[in-house]
């Protein structure tokens, strides 16, 4: 194994843990502060990246699309808290899955309706097509590296908005107690909304950047959907330091177990063999992850404030 390949893997771990913690982060905030089972979540980030693509392709301009792909998720996660998920807040968790499920078939046969079965194609714009150089000479690509920029910076600004603002201190409460916060006259209806907005449009934005580098299709969410929910299980619910730590640790195990294992296991089997063992393994390794984490945190990793 050479420490090129290694280095690229890893960053490639990375740029996977950096999108999947703005999954993760919308998803635990809801969860935190509303006790919402959303298994919906996964559509936002479809949304994100249809309208990411389709704006793209109708104004030419990127940063337009991933604009308009956020916007329109959020958009779309007001609309889906006042009309649905209001009514679920009181209901068992049983309720809310089975509304949520029903949420994704709404979604992505809506999706189809609009825009057919075939997917779309969303480029990088020219800016970050390129490339930079690795240790030993092997080339990474900009736009995945932008990825990675993108997590850190979005992750910061969540740290500032729970720590240190007005709205993170409700949102905080809102975890806590929130018919207290109720009683001292904060519309807790509106920061709901409010939240689950913010939860969809991160979700979207991942969606809006992962779009370039695979096709835009229906469906897209809900693969993304099960790693979120391995995310905020190892990370801790309600956590976002959690969530940053979890979907680090899912994204380099998972990259590093899928590249690595077969060529381990190929040490002493066939190739056959290996290739078979190996990929069967290296898809169970983040559940795996996840069991062992449990057994010795059953909470995860940071408890909800951390």
């Amino acid at each position: 194994m050479s420490a090129t390949l290694l280095i690229e893997q890893l960053i490639n771990g990375l740029q996977l843990g950096t999108m999947l913690f703005l999954m993760a982060s919308g998803l635990t905030l809801v969860f935190g502060v509303m006790g919402l089972i959303n298994l919906a979540h996964g559509s936002f980030y479809m949304v994100g990246a249809y309208v990411t693509a389709l704006t793209t392709a109708s104004t030419g301009s990127f940063l337009l699309g991933l604009a308009a792909g956020s916007l329109a998720a959020a958009a779309a996660g007001a609309v889906v808290e006042l009309l649905v998920i209001r009514r679920l807040y009181h209901r068992s968790h049983l309720d809310q899955v089975l509304a949520t499920f029903a949420l994704i078939l709404i979604f992505s046969e809506g999706t189809r309706w609009l825009f057919g079965s075939s997917p779309l194609w969303l480029s990088p714009p020219e800016w970050l097509a390129g490339s930079v150089a690795l240790p030993g000479g092997a080339r990474y690509p900009v736009y995945r590296l932008m990825i990675i920029a993108v997590g850190v910076l979005i992750a910061a600004g969540l740290y500032l908005l729970i720590s240190r603002t007005r709205l993170g201190m409700r949102i905080r409460a809102g975890e806590s107690d929130r018919e207290m916060i109720g009683a001292l006259g904060i519309d807790i209806r509106r920061l709901y909304t409010l939240v689950f907005a913010l939860g969809a449009a991160l979700a979207g934005l991942a969606g809006s950047l992962v779009g370039a580098l695979q096709s835009v299709q229906v469906g897209m969410g809900e693969p993304v959907l099960i790693l979120a929910f391995v995310v905020i299980v190892i990370g801790g619910i309600g956590s976002i330091k959690g969530a940053l730590l979890g979907a680090i640790l899912v994204g380099v195990v998972d990259t590093l177990g899928r590249i690595f294992l077969p060529a381990l296991f190929g040490l002493f089997m066939s190739p056959s063999e290996a290739a078979g063992v190996g990929t069967a393994l290296a898809a169970m390794l983040i559940y795996i992850l996840m069991a062992v984490i449990l057994a010795f945190k059953p909470q995860g990793l940071f408890a909800a404030h951390d």
